[in-house]
Order: C-alpha cells, then structure tokens, then sequence
C-alpha cells in the first residue's frame, strides 16, 4: 500500500516504497511508513519477513542494498548520511544482541557518543566534571550503579544489565527516532517512559505477549498520548492499520 507523507514539522521519519537486498537477495518489497512525532509504531510480521532488515537499512548497515525508494528524516535524506551521521542526527538502534567492547570503558564511551551527538547538534561538549554530573543523574533515572561506568562495554554483562544499558545510551543521547529490535528492550516499558524519545519503531513478532508490551508501553506514555500503530509485513510488503496488530 502506497502513503504519501504529509508536509509538516510533526513528519519524522518518511520511508517512500523502500527496496532492499542482503548478499544478492533482496528482503525489502516496497515498504512504505510514516512516523510522526510522538507515535508508536509497532512493525509486525513472522520471521523472515524484514522487520530486522528494515532496522538495519535505516541506521545504515552496510552489509545492505538499498535498491530502490526514499528514506526522509527529520527533513534530510537519510540514505545519503553515514550510519555514524544518522546516529548523530537523532536515530537510535537497540541492538538485538549488544556486543562487548573490551578495553573501552562505559564512562568513556558514554561521554565520546554524547559529545558527538552534541558537535551535530552545533552544542558545545560536555568535559569530564560536566559529563559526570549529567551521567550521574541519568544513571540514577534507570537505576544503574555507578559501578558500571569503569567496566568495559557491556563485558560480563548479563542480559538486563544490557539492555538496562542501552536505555541509559538512550537517555544521554535524547534521539528522535529509537528503533527497539529486542523483545526485552520493549516490554521494560517502566524504564523506556524514564526517557522516551520522540518516537518509537518496535520490529516485533506477533504474539500475544508483544501485543501487551505494547499496550504497557502505551499506557505508560499517556502523559505523551502518542497513537498506536501497528505493521504487518508480508514478503517485508507494509500494510498499514491503526490500533489492531495486522500480519499475514
């Protein structure tokens, strides 16, 4: 189903029939979705029908093709910036498997990400002291111990303390887009409502459980009244319906 995105400050993010391929295979068929500022858009669909493809292609994986289409984010071309770029510009992936970086510790790279995102931002730099007060606060905002800040990146890490992590990530940087690929990354939703950004895409296999990660996540952003949109992907075709998850 084809969309024309309608002109205004509130349009986001515009994916204009968006065609892709991994290693001579293509997996995106024409999608098409428009994300407004403060929505929630549930992408939904069995395995293999590009929900992660799409994840990847928007924050610039280069191990996929874009073939065809246009990608529109906060009024630039998205496919024209380099995936450090469109972090920069305000676009946030939570990995489905976070990886470890050993040898660089959490503060470090915390505070290189941010400053980046704030050099886009024509912002000046936190230095060390400033970083670690606005850290401090965050970190107390998710709950973290300040113990991780001198552990390497995720290294030993279980899961929650991941993905814990990553909406810490997500609140130094203040995105305008996070795209949420992890089931748990979803259904945490009392941390997620700490420090939404501006707009959520959560890649999700339909299930009940999702469906109610969803509906809490909702509920906890009332105070945002973002509308609920669910995708289904068939063949990574889009289909677009409101408030009812859709897949075939």
């Amino acid at each position: 189903m084809h969309m024309v995105a309608e002109a205004g400050e509130d349009m986001l993010l515009s994916v204009d029939d968006l065609q892709a391929s991994v290693e001579g295979t293509q997996i995106l068929k024409g999608v098409n979705l428009q994300v407004r500022r403060g929505e929630v858009h549930a992408i939904m669909g069995p395995n293999g029908s590009g929900k992660s493809t799409l994840s990847k292609v928007l924050v610039g994986h280069p191990a996929y093709k874009v073939t065809s289409g246009k990608v529109s984010f906060a009024q630039q071309d998205l496919l024209e910036l380099e995936p450090q770029e469109r972090a920069q510009q305000g676009v946030f992936l939570a990995f489905q498997y976070p990886v470890e970086i050993p040898g660089v510790s959490n503060a470090d790279f915390l505070r290189l990400a941010v400053n980046k995102r704030r050099a886009a931002l024509n912002q000046s730099e936190y230095d060390p002291i400033e970083f670690f007060g606005v850290l401090a606060e965050k970190m107390a905002t998710v709950g973290m111990s300040p113990e991780f800040l001198n552990r390497d990146v995720n290294s030993g890490f279980s899961g929650g303390e991941k993905k814990r992590n990553e909406i810490l990530q997500m609140a130094l940087l203040e995105p305008l887009v996070a795209i949420l690929v992890r089931r748990h990354n979803v259904v945490n939703s009392s941390l997620l409502c700490l420090c939404p950004p501006q707009c959520f895409l959560c890649p999700l296999q339909p299930s009940p459980t999702h469906a109610n990660a969803i509906s809490d996540l909702l509920m906890c952003l009332l105070g945002l009244s973002p509308p609920m949109t669910a995708r289904g992907t068939s063949a990574a075709h889009a289909r677009r319906t409101k408030r009812t998850p859709v897949w075939t």
